[in-house]
């Protein structure tokens, strides 16, 4: 085999192992959402193919003519490539977020393109080596080939492809492509070669025309915009499976969801008369900046959005206006170019994953400086009955703020039941009697806990810290 070849062929299919791994968090995000622990599984469950296909591709090449096995290997592995999207939409919706779903559901779609792939450069080293003189040479030239194929399939992918294309036609271009050369090496053996070409493509199109679970594919999220049957212009983002956000599109002070109407009654308790200043981290459908451009006409709404195709989604689908200043960049950078604010609003969630990053101590610190002694940041935290999580957060924010109440229903509050929970922390005292009266007022049930009471709940709870911040985990703790 030509020496150029041979290297195009270690690189090519290196290269196509790590597109498939960084894709692979994209499509069992709408099923598993965007985690530390997903992307822990897919990296393992990748490795572990990396490693069975070294293996049985080097056993392979010893016991038989290392040239017959190129060809197939790459067909094979490309029309593993193009079925993967298609079993990781059959299992997703049986999936939890548990480690062991995670595993399963990576293995189950993608473990099998990796190995085969993998099995190609151990063939082509075997079919390389002219003598044992020449084996660390040629073992080490060609391993580093397929580790420069991989860094240039990791760069290419995250950098370049996921921006610029949908997951699923990328990874038909790649299948395709790897059938395409397969064929190609294999048909000099046999007439039959073109024949998985056809496969390939078929396989393509019907990828390519298979319902998905997203009508937006963002390059973070999955998104759906759905009407609401029962009120005509109302309007939920669902992001990765779970609802987000809701927005009506003529009335932007009617709010759905429990939590926003409590972000509003400490808002408008706590918050000083007339127009504010506002920062919002997380954009999602963004319901809190129409929410006060409406009842407070003159603010400055600013929010800090990392992914700019919810902002294209809220400005055609969700009534965005173009008052709203959103600086697309990751919070923690972007908060850097806040002065000042009377209220910062923390809602930043990825399914019911929340950045790491977002939490902690010293992201919080930065929070209180951007408000000052009458500010007041107000938070969606997402726990379950356990309260793990919800309980590190708050003694976070109890190190960084002078005064920090609680807000949930009580059988939350009792870890009878989980979802959003509310806290509110500012330098100067939160009135939470003046909060409670106003969750009374429009019927609401919730009541807050500060003080002694909070301390009882957080009890022995770790702060957050960027050292420290195992936030996945603390949401999955049984």
């Amino acid at each position: 085999m030509n020496t150029w070849l041979a290297r195009f062929l270690v690189f090519f299919s290196s290269a196509a192992v790590l597109v498939l791994e960084i894709l692979a968090a994209r499509l069992l995000a709408p099923y598993l959402g965007v985690s530390l622990e997903v992307f822990t599984g897919i990296i393992g469950v990748i490795l572990a193919g990396i490693s069975l296909g070294a293996w049985l591709g080097g056993r392979a090449a010893d016991r038989t003519d290392p040239s017959t096995l190129v060809g197939p290997l790459f067909v094979t592995g490309g029309l593993l490539a193009l079925v993967s999207p298609l079993l990781a939409d059959w299992i997703g919706p049986s999936l939890t977020t548990s480690a062991f779903s995670i595993v399963i559901a990576a293995a189950f779609a993608f473990v099998l393109p990796a190995a085969v792939l993998s099995a190609i450069p151990p063939v082509v080293v075997k079919i390389q080596l002219a003598s044992l003189e020449e084996t660390g040479r040629v073992v080490g030239s060609y391993s580093a080939i397929g580790t420069a194929g991989a860094i240039f399939g990791t760069f290419i992918t995250g950098f370049v492809l996921i921006a610029a294309f949908p997951t699923r036609p990328t990874i038909s271009v790649l299948g395709i492509s790897l059938a395409v050369v397969g064929a190609t090496l294999w048909a000099s053996r046999t007439r039959w070669a073109l024949l998985p070409i056809g496969a390939a493509a078929i396989l393509a199109g019907w990828m390519m025309t298979a319902p998905t679970p997203c009508e937006y594919e963002t390059t973070y999220h999955c998104a759906v915009v759905e009407v609401d049957e029962d009120r005509p212009t109302g309007r939920t983002l669902w992001l990765d499976r779970l609802p987000n956000s809701y927005v009506d599109l003529e009335d932007p002070t009617y709010l759905e969801f429990r939590y926003i109407r409590l972000f509003t009654d400490i808002l408008e308790t706590e918050a000083r008369p007339g127009p504010l200043e506002v920062v919002s981290i997380g954009g999602g459908g963004f319901t809190m900046p129409g929410y006060i451009e409406a009842t407070r006409p003159g603010s400055t709404n600013t929010v800090l959005e990392i992914d700019n195709e919810l902002v294209e989604i809220g400005t055609r689908d969700l009534a965005l206006s173009d008052e709203v200043d959103v600086i697309v960049d990751d919070a923690r950078i972007s908060l850097l170019d806040v002065d000042s604010a009377d209220v910062v609003l923390g809602d930043a969630y990825s399914g019911a994953s929340v950045p790491w990053h977002l939490t902690t101590l010293e992201y919080k610190e930065q929070i209180r400086d951007v408000l000052g002694a009458e500010g007041i940041y107000i938070m969606n935290v997402i726990d379950s009955p356990r309260q793990a999580f919800l309980k590190a957060q708050a003694a976070t924010l109890s190190e960084v703020f002078d005064h920090v109440a609680l807000f949930a229903p009580p059988n939350y509050l009792a870890g009878e039941a989980g979802g959003n929970f509310v806290l509110a922390a500012s330098q100067s005292e939160v009135d939470v009697a003046a909060i409670e009266a106003a969750i009374r007022s429009r019927g609401g049930r919730e009541v807050g806990l500060t003080g002694t009471d909070l301390d009882e709940l957080i009890g022995g709870a770790s702060v957050l810290t960027d050292d420290y911040a195992p936030v996945d985990q603390l949401l999955r703790r049984p």
